[in-house]
């Protein structure tokens, strides 16, 4: 694995207009964005017709356009990336649903979210997740990034307060209210559709 600088380094030069970084960031970040991947899609349908590896090429596409921007560090990049795959899911599980043949949602595990044991583990939608996302956003957008980078980029809660400029302690407070507020409008959610 190669060092979180050179990350960085690469991210700096591809900002100066250096074009041959570009070259260098897909080997650089590659394994670290397919471990994103197989994370993203780990509570997915065995027959999920999207694969960890055209998650990864995907997201990468949509990123591309972007590498020119600042990037603050590794973390920022891998913080974009991961919403760039929620996205990508997102689309994929829409296009789904809208599938003259059935097609079906995603399903989304959740254990990951540690949830109280009264509601346990549960497989939602994963449409049903972004929304719930975007609910907690427009309450508290910190605590949803805070979600999208623990959950969704698996950053640790020092990687994630790097990102988002706050302490650790902070995030670990986010996290927390993040996941209760999340299993209380899930579940609030789930009993409407009854």
């Amino acid at each position: 694995m190669e060092s979180r600088g050179e990350v960085t380094s690469v991210l700096e030069r591809l900002h100066g207009g250096d074009s041959l970084a570009a070259d260098e960031l897909l080997p650089l970040v590659y394994g670290q964005l397919r471990g994103l991947a197989e994370r993203c899609m780990g509570g997915e349908r065995d027959d999920h017709t999207l694969q960890a590896t055209a998650l990864v090429h995907e997201a990468y596409i949509r990123l591309t356009p972007g590498l020119d921007v600042s990037w603050e560090d590794r973390g920022h990049f891998f913080a974009v990336a991961a919403k760039a795959m929620r996205r990508v899911l997102v689309d994929h599980a829409r296009a789904k649903k809208t599938d003259k043949r059935g097609g079906g949602a995603l399903r989304e595990e959740l254990e990951h979210l540690e949830l109280d044991a009264a509601t346990g583990a549960q497989h939602l939608d994963l449409l049903v997740l972004h929304e719930a996302l975007e609910r907690l956003e427009l309450q508290d957008e910190r605590k949803a990034r805070v979600v999208e980078l623990r959950y969704f980029a698996g950053l640790s809660s020092d990687e994630t307060a790097e990102v988002l400029g706050v302490t650790s302690r902070t995030v670990d407070r986010d996290w927390l209210f993040a996941q209760a507020w999340l299993s209380q409008d899930l579940s609030e959610a789930a009993l409407a559709v009854e």
